[in-house]
C-alpha cells in the first residue's frame, strides 16, 4: 500500500539520477496524496516517438482509456492509486498500462499508518537509510473523451512488504534498484514479461521508519517538519492490527 508520499528532491538533482530531455518545474511536496499532479519519469517514445526519458506531471490515480467518461467520476472518491504486482499482467484495468506504458515515481519517504485497535491511528514515514531519493515502480495511462478533453493518469505497483516494514504494514510499494530503472521505462512492450522478476520487496536492510506527527494526517499540511521524528500516539506494539488509510 502506498497512499501518501513526499518528495522534495528538486527536478535538477533527479535529472542527475536518471538523465530526462525536459526541463520540469515543480515544489518540493512533504504530503502528496490521491488526485494530486505527481511527477513521474516514462519514456517520451511512447507520446512523441523521441525515445527518450521525460518528467512530467500526471494525476495520480489511474483511469484506463477504455473507461466510459460517467464512470471517471464515480471512481474520484477512491482513485485506483495502486496496483497489486501480483495481478497487474492480468487484470484489464491495468495489464494494458504494464505492458505499454511503464513509469518511475520519485520520492524521498512515503508514509503508513499503524492502527493497534487500542488508540489513534500512528502515521509513520518510512524511508532508506541513508535518506537519498528512490524510485517506486508505476504505470500511466492515456484517457481522451469524444469532446476531445485528455486525461493522463498514474498507479504505483506494490507487493508484499518486507520484514522490516511488515509490523506496520501487509503491503509496501515496489522499489526499483538503479540499475533497472532504464529497462523498466524502456523494454518493448513485447518483452515486458521480462520485469516481472523486478516486483519484489526492497531489501530488509535498505529502509528504516519512525513515528511523525498527526499533522500528516491532514492533505493540506505540507511542510519539512512532517518528515521529522515526533513521539508515538500509541505505544503498544505493532503486531495485531493493520490499516489502510486508502
Amino acid at each position: 500500500m502506498c497512499g501518501r508520499y513526499a518528495l522534495e528532491t528538486p527536478p535538477e538533482a533527479l535529472k542527475r539520477l536518471l538523465p530526462f530531455a525536459n526541463s520540469p518545474n515543480f515544489p518540493a511536496s512533504y504530503n502528496i496524496a490521491p488526485s494530486h499532479p505527481v511527477p513521474i519519469m516514462r519514456d517520451s517514445s511512447v507520446i512523441s516517438g523521441a525515445g527518450q526519458h521525460e518528467c512530467v506531471m500526471v494525476q495520480w490515480g489511474l483511469v484506463p482509456g477504455w473507461m466510459k467518461a460517467d464512470k471517471i467520476a464515480e471512481m474520484s472518491s477512491r482513485p485506483q492509486i495502486n496496483a497489486r504486482s501480483e495481478t497487474v499482467t492480468e487484470k484489464p484495468f491495468f495489464k494494458s498500462a504494464f505492458k505499454s506504458r511503464r513509469c518511475l515515481f520519485p520520492a524521498d519517504a512515503f508514509y503508513e499508518w499503524y492502527r493497534s485497535g487500542k488508540g489513534k491511528n500512528q502515521p509513520y514515514c518510512i524511508r532508506r537509510q541513508d535518506e537519498t531519493p528512490f524510485m517506486m515502480a508505476g504505470i500511466w495511462e492515456f484517457w481522451q473523451g469524444a469532446d476531445g478533453s485528455e486525461i493522463e493518469t498514474c498507479a504505483i505497483l506494490t507487493v508484499g512488504a518486507n520484514e522490516t516494514l511488515s509490523p506496520i504494514h501487509h503491503r509496501m510499494p515496489v522499489i526499483l534498484n538503479a540499475a533497472h530503472w532504464a529497462d523498466w521505462l524502456d523494454t518493448p512492450a513485447a518483452k515486458s514479461d521480462s520485469l516481472r522478476p523486478l516486483l519484489q520487496p526492497a531489501p530488509e536492510a535498505d529502509f528504516k521508519y519512525y513515528p511523525v506527527s498527526e499533522a500528516v494526517n491532514k492533505v493540506a499540511n505540507n511542510a519539512p517538519d512532517l518528515l521529522e521524528v515526533a513521539p508515538e500516539t500509541d505505544n503498544s506494539d505493532p503486531s495485531d492490527a493493520q490499516f489502510d488509510l486508502f
